[in-house]
């Protein structure tokens, strides 16, 4: 059986992540959610039931700012805070993230500082896009994916360069290309059980 990660960024949202955890446990699969801490906070009942169901929680930063923008002392504010806003939550945080993919001098040390793994994509579909469509987000899905592979998609983003109301889009997109995924032989497991 081949086999796919599935991973959703800068959330949780009220508007749509609870939506997608929905489709999540309607499909009886288990991603990763890689949040905002600051978001997180705002959504406190969408982390619990993240964890509840058994997704992985895994860190994305406090605010969404891009590293290179970011000094020794705001990257150190960022992971402290950071940490111990998700650790309310219950339970380590063991993954992260970094905004747009971009580290910076002081990442590494950061990571080690709270032993953190990095996580990064294989696969991206363009879903945070306002033209991007459920059929295209499904389309670049199935046309991009291989064994093993992380895809990245995104459960909120307006904050952080997100189309308004993309999420939407990327919710129908999974509706539409989950079923095809299965067919072709894929099963969808956590960070946990290929890392």
């Amino acid at each position: 059986m081949k086999k796919l990660i599935l991973t959703f960024d800068d959330g949780p949202d009220n508007r749509y992540t609870g939506e997608l955890l929905d489709l999540l446990k309607q499909e009886q699969i288990r991603a990763a959610f890689f949040v905002v801490a600051n978001n997180a906070l705002q959504c406190p009942e969408l982390i619990k039931r993240m964890k509840e169901e058994g997704h992985t929680v895994g860190l994305h930063s406090l605010e969404h700012r891009h590293a290179y923008l970011c000094g020794y002392h705001y990257m150190k504010r960022d992971f402290l805070e950071s940490m111990r806003i998700l650790e309310r939550f219950g339970g380590r945080i063991l993954y992260y993230r970094p905004p747009w993919g971009v580290r910076n001098l002081f990442t590494g040390k950061f990571l080690r500082q709270y032993q953190l793994k990095m996580v990064l994509w294989d696969v991206m579909a363009e879903d945070w896009k306002g033209s991007s469509t459920p059929v295209m987000i499904a389309d670049k899905i199935e046309k991009r994916v291989f064994d093993g592979a992380v895809i990245c998609l995104h459960d909120a983003g307006e904050k952080s360069g997100g189309a308004k109301g993309a999420p939407r889009n990327t919710i129908e997109g999974l509706r539409l290309v989950i079923p095809k995924l299965r067919k072709e032989g894929y099963e969808f497991v956590t960070l946990e059980e290929l890392t």
